[in-house]
């Protein structure tokens, strides 16, 4: 890996604290901690108050149905009054609506509109909030900054699962709810209220300079937004899918309770390794070039995991490939928002595009679900995984050059001009 120059470096020195607050303000928040935890919980339920699998994975897609409507409102009074207040307030309402599940008394209903109310208070705890920072934060290694501050999903998604396993076995399932939801208040919170700030948020109501970019109104008029929309659709629906079933789809292919232990915490870990691998390569080279490789590999990973014996190396491999493009794709998102529309309508945009990801992520795991009720297994959805990762990474090449290059290639661009002028010049 090349090393940063003294001015990307430099923006690393001072935002340190930014990005250390936007790690555990994403990696506690919405995103992470149902997703992550629901594998290890649904069990519970089902023994608890005999529940289908597919029935408590629906809390998914409920959540992200509340996040449909709250998302871009999120975005909206992100783009308005800042996200600082709009996250830190999420943050707080998020944490308690995940400690109401420890109050679930087996009716399913009510277990549904504690999914609803948690996705809607919850949604400022999405990227849609903390990237902004990050974006308006770091020009000349915009990606990789946006990897490593994205990367705390992939810390606490290795972290969790352990840690409900340990709380469960020792305290209860209600127990595990109730300190999970309590870590946003005890770790992320005070770090945002002394280090989260949008460096941009001195533009927000200035009319006379607002951030480049494109309004609203614009985005949707321009087919690159739609583009962009349905790649995140397809695969963000194939990479959801198995990894909220993953402990049952490992305990199908044969592998043991201590095996299974060990298996699933690499989820989290490669997490990490797509977020700042990716945010390091969207950098340097062609993001959507580097989309579509990037999703090859979990596409070659539900594969293996679609052979009926993988063998431990295989699903090790399997596992982290999919982790991997798990990893990436919030950066990356975020990257082509900055890079395809510009910082004006960002947090509003991001919004609105992540209604297509939290779409094709509520979906999968319940599809997946389904199968597993209807066949006793996942093979066909890791089968329609495969194709719509490799689908979803071509529906990007079309977007084109970018709209908005960043103000050091700019820059470099402007140089190499003014030289070519002056070499053109006789005597020059």
């Amino acid at each position: 890996m090349a090393k940063l120059s003294e001015n990307q470096a430099g923006e690393f020195r001072r935002g340190w604290p930014l990005l250390l607050s936007v790690v555990l303000g994403v990696g506690l928040g919405l995103s992470p901690l149902p997703f992550y935890s629901i594998g290890m919980l649904a069990p519970q339920l089902a023994k608890e108050f005999g529940w289908s699998f597919a029935s408590i994975m629906l809390g998914l897609p409920v959540a992200t149905v509340a996040v449909m409507i709250a998302g871009p409102l999120v975005g909206w009074l992100g783009d308005r009054i800042g996200v600082r207040p709009v996250a830190i307030t999420s943050l707080v309402l998020f944490a308690f609506a995940f400690m109401g599940f420890a109050l679930t008394n087996g009716a399913l209903p009510l277990f549904y509109l504690n999914w609803a109310i948690m996705g809607a208070v919850g949604a400022g705890t999405l990227p849609t909030t903390w990237t902004r920072a990050v974006n308006n934060g770091f020009e000349k290694n915009k990606g990789l900054a946006l990897g490593v501050a994205l990367m705390g999903t992939g810390v606490f998604g290795f972290l969790i699962k352990p840690f409900l396993m340990w709380m469960i076995e020792a305290h209860g399932w209600r127990a595990a709810y109730l300190v999970t939801g309590a870590l946003p208040l005890a770790i992320a919170l005070p770090v945002a209220l002394l280090a989260f700030k949008d460096p941009g948020a001195r533009r927000v109501h200035t009319e006379t300079e607002p951030l480049p970019g494109l309004t609203l109104a614009q985005a949707l008029r321009n087919p690159k937004f739609w583009l962009i929309a349905s790649g995140f659709l397809l695969f963000s629906f194939a990479i959801a899918g198995p990894l909220p079933n993953l402990e049952n789809l490992l305990k199908l292919k044969g592998f043991s309770k201590a095996e299974i232990v060990s298996l699933a915490p690499v989820v989290g870990l490669s997490v990490i390794v797509g977020r700042v691998a990716g945010g390091y390569l969207v950098d340097r080279f062609w993001a959507p070039a580097v989309a579509l490789v990037l999703l090859c590999l979990p596409a070659l990973g539900c594969l293996i995991l679609h052979g009926q014996a993988p063998g431990f190396t295989g699903a090790l491999l399997a596992i982290a490939l999919v982790g991997m493009a798990a990893g990436m794709e919030f950066d990356l998102l975020a990257f082509l928002i900055a890079r395809y529309f510009g910082a004006r309508s960002y947090s509003t945009l991001y919004g609105c595009l992540y209604l297509s990801y939290a779409a094709g992520s509520g979906l999968g795991p319940v599809a997946f679900g389904a199968d597993f009720d209807a066949t006793g297994g996942y093979q066909l959805s890791l089968l329609i995984a495969t194709g719509l990762l490799v689908v979803g990474g071509l529906v990007l090449l079309p977007l084109g050059r970018y709209r908005f290059a960043s103000e050091h290639v700019v820059e470099e661009q402007r140089i190499e001009a003014a030289a070519g002028e002056r070499a053109a010049v006789p005597g020059a």
